[in-house]
């Protein structure tokens, strides 16, 4: 009994002491060209850049963005992604959707476009480009099932890294007012003692409450 008892303040220890290091470090540059004027009558959009050729990003990270800026507006409203786009239809789909300022001054002059962005009241346009990707893996681990009944053994590790940009544009003015971008590295674990125990570096979530602060501070 008391080698039990040692056994599991062990591995309790252990779980302890990799919870504490099972963090992240993010970076947050903005750049300011313009302050964005805005009132209680106008709302902005996040969008994920949409394109056939690169890469979609991720919609989970769109829409947490998207909810912290909701959470913590005060002069201004934050229409969901795909409300807009859905009420764009099809101007902001793969392949119409503006790519740069010039092909969203280009869009803004048909007047069905003019009409829909009225209805909205969008006066910027948060778009937002990036990526979440897995590196560095390490470690190993094994799961046997035999008549006494199974479990899994071992550890492993592995990096996590977010880095996403956003450029805000002024739809009235059509000019970039600002770009924030956010980086976040983390390292997560793995332990196993008979269950495999994931402890998660929250690099995506810790990159989106980030970038969305920041963007606060460009509205006000």
């Amino acid at each position: 009994m008391v080698n039990n008892l040692r056994k599991t303040d062990c591995i309790v220890t252990i779980l302890v002491a990799l919870v504490a290091g099972c963090s992240s470090t993010t970076v947050i540059d903005a750049h300011v060209t313009k302050p964005a004027l805005i009132d209680s009558q106008d709302a902005v959009v996040v969008l994920g850049r949409r394109s056939s050729i690169e890469q979609e990003i991720e919609r989970d990270f769109i829409k947490c963005v998207g909810k912290n800026l909701s959470k913590h507006a005060e002069n201004f409203y934050v229409v969901p992604e795909e409300t807009f786009v859905d009420g764009m239809y099809p101007y902001f789909e793969n392949s119409t959707a503006p790519l740069d300022i010039r092909d969203l001054g280009k869009l803004v002059k048909i007047p069905e476009v003019i009409q829909k962005l009225q209805e909205f009241k969008v006066r910027y346009f948060i778009w937002i480009v990036g990526f979440t990707e897995r590196t560095d893996e390490n470690g190993a681990m094994s799961c046997a099932v035999g008549p006494g009944g199974g479990g899994c053994f071992g550890f492993a590790t592995w990096s996590d890294e977010a880095s996403y940009e956003a450029h805000i544009w002024d739809l009235e003015n059509l000019q970039i007012t600002a770009k924030v971008s956010a980086e976040t590295q983390g390292t997560s674990y793995m332990p196993a003692i008979f269950v495999p125990i994931p402890l998660l570096a929250r690099v995506q979530s810790s990159a989106c409450q980030g970038m969305a602060k920041q963007i606060q501070t460009v509205f006000r």
